[in-house]
């Protein structure tokens, strides 16, 4: 099962895209309400490098999504 390619509004810093605010997920927007956990991952094989974030929505759910730096779009890990 491939992850979803979802549309995020993020706090755009020094380095662009850096901490997810809003995603729309199925047609329905959901604000972060708070941000777990953040990560980064490298891969040499491919040199991708993806910002991972763990956040609680304001539907009440956990949700792990990343920013992959290569395609410059952002993606909902699904389970």
């Amino acid at each position: 099962m491939s992850d979803e390619k979802i549309e995020v509004v993020a706090y755009s810093g020094y380095r662009g895209e850096e901490c997810p605010r809003s995603f729309i997920l199925h047609k329905e927007k959901i604000e972060v309400i708070q941000i777990l956990r953040m990560w980064i991952e490298e891969r040499l094989e491919d040199k991708t490098r993806r910002r991972f974030f763990e956040v609680k929505g304001s539907d009440g759910y956990r949700y792990k999504i990343y920013y992959d730096e290569k395609v410059k779009d952002w993606f909902l890990v699904k389970r």
